[in-house]
């Protein structure tokens, strides 16, 4: 139950990432651009998380910081875009 609920919410994440760099193609706002790559962090992130939770569930092997970063990147991404882009 547990994989389904992490692919899925992957797969979600690879969803909007296309659908938002794809807009940006068409329509060259930046916003879409920072938030699409920001949904690839993300992306990046949920694969982390299946890859630590379902595939390598031994407590010997720790994906957290990894997972940590790919969220701060994301985050940063997504800041960086808020902040500093302006119509």
């Amino acid at each position: 139950m547990a994989f389904t609920i992490y692919t899925l919410c992957a797969l979600t994440s690879l969803a909007c990432a296309v659908l938002l760099l794809a807009s940006y193609r068409r329509t060259r706002h930046r916003l879409l651009f920072w938030s699409g790559w920001s949904f690839v962090a993300m992306t990046v992130n949920n694969l982390f998380l299946v890859l630590d939770k379902i595939v390598f569930p031994d407590p010997d092997v720790n994906l957290l910081p990894v997972r940590l970063i790919a969220a701060l990147v994301s985050m940063l991404l997504l800041l960086y875009g808020l902040i500093y882009e302006k119509e």
